[in-house]
């Protein structure tokens, strides 16, 4: 119970200052601060210094502005165009036909992002008058779209699983390669329940597209050829060992810049705005992790995560109650922070409480991606569903209620992750040995 005056005033502070207005990473700091002074005798200003630029020298973190610029410059290129023309003659024909080509599409290009609001930009803004123009239901396009723009947090490289990585210190190319069969088995369930609803939905009335022949698809084809050889670069060298995250992320950053090149979308006004668009991306997740970071070394003064983890622990939780209670716990928690947010601040108290239940952190790493991603598709700050505002000009209400089958197969997705642990532990326990960075 001692526990309970040092939870109840972390917990007060920082709703207070997200209350009042101030920046993710400005009141994670904040709220260290104040702990700093009031459980500790260490001067805070010292700790503060020393704990953030400990925090932001990481080797480890330098992935994470190279990949962000990787998809900054492909979110100005012609990618999303040369998607939809090279899948649609092959998703077409497919139960729920060009429906797909969103679920495919977030898929393909999830796997040069990292993020999941430029997987949705980049794909919606090719695909939603594309399939408007063909009468798909459009609660359906904008649902799937919502839902299968997530993969972006889990199908390398990830944003969501660097933060993970460097916040545990765990090998960022061993999470990496955890995401990609989950990443693959949710798209999968996302194409299942398309094409269940174009069966059996009476509004599933799109035009029918012309036939090709199937020389004409594998000639359309070749619209896919630049994105493969990009995402083979980046993920083959790191699963075979050449390079380690950091190194690939470098070697993805050039390709887009050549592919830019290629498809002549690179100038140097698209050159300046893909730069500063990163640098501002990666400033503003720095400074959250600096502050995280801070926080946590506050919080480890009090003793708290450590009781916290015993309370837990005495508990007598089985493992499935323990991550039935996580589950819960992030879906409320994804309401109101964004996933980053999310990660950085809850993994001091919950990374002892995991380790002594004998969870893989690899596969926690995985598990707490999925129900992030769910926290994207939910009010009241799903992050995804106020891009689609945007560029649907939707009622919010309308957006959440399309996406709302999303959120029921991303919940579905945990429960196959907790039956079958391998699906995420069986690439990384596999692959080459290579630096943790």
């Amino acid at each position: 119970m001692e526990q309970l005056a040092p939870i109840a005033i972390f917990l007060f502070v920082l709703f207070f200052l997200l209350g009042s207005g101030v920046w993710v990473g400005l009141a994670l700091l904040g709220v260290a601060y104040v702990g700093m002074e009031l459980f500790t005798t260490r001067p805070p200003g010292d700790a503060m210094i020393t704990t953030i630029w400990t925090a932001s020298s990481s080797w480890t973190l330098t992935a994470l502005p190279l990949f962000i610029w990787m998809g900054e410059i492909l979110f100005r290129t012609r990618l999303s165009e040369d998607m939809f023309r090279g899948l649609s003659p092959w998703m077409a024909r497919l139960p729920g036909g060009l429906i797909h080509t969103n679920i495919v599409g977030c898929t393909v290009f999830a796997a040069v992002s990292g993020s999941s609001a430029a997987t949705l930009t980049t794909v919606g803004k090719m695909s939603i008058p594309e399939l408007r123009r063909r009468d798909y239901p459009e609660s359906m396009v904008i649902g799937t779209l919502a839902g299968a723009a997530t993969l972006g947090l889990m199908i390398p490289p990830s944003l969501t699983l660097i933060v993970y990585g460097v916040t545990i210190n765990e090998s960022i190319t061993k999470l990496f390669m955890a995401g990609i069969f989950p990443g693959l088995v949710l798209a999968l369930m996302f194409m299942s329940y398309v094409a269940i609803m174009s069966k059996v939905s009476p509004n599933f009335n799109p035009t029918e597209e012309p036939k090709m022949t199937l020389g004409e698809k594998i000639a359309n084809s070749r619209f896919l050829i630049p994105v493969i050889l990009l995402i083979t670069l980046v993920i083959g060298s790191m699963y075979f060992g050449f390079a380690t995250a950091t190194e690939a992320a470098a070697f993805g950053v050039l390709g887009s810049l050549t592919l830019a090149a290629f498809q002549r979308s690179l100038n140097w006004s698209t050159f300046t705005e893909s730069l500063m668009g990163a640098t501002r991306t990666s400033a503003m997740i720095a400074l959250i992790l600096a502050g995280a970071a801070f926080l946590s070394l506050s919080m480890g003064f009090t003793g708290l995560p450590r009781g916290l983890a015993d309370l837990i622990a005495s508990l007598d939780l089985s493992r499935f109650e323990l991550l039935m209670a996580l589950l819960v716990f992030y879906i409320v928690l994804g309401c109101f922070l964004d996933g980053i947010s999310s990660v950085v601040l809850t993994m001091a108290i919950v990374e002892p409480m995991i380790r002594q239940a004998g969870i893989d952190v690899i596969w926690f790493g995985i598990f707490v991606v999925v129900v992030i991603e769910m926290a994207q598709i939910t009010p009241p700050i799903g992050f995804n569903l106020f891009v689609l505002q945007g560029m649907t000009n939707h009622e919010m209400n309308y957006i959440a209620k399309a996406a709302i089958p999303m959120f029921l197969i991303m919940v579905l997705m945990v429960f196959v992750l907790i039956a079958f642990p391998d699906l995420a532990t069986w690439l990384p326990e596999n692959i080459r040995n290579t630096p943790n960075g």
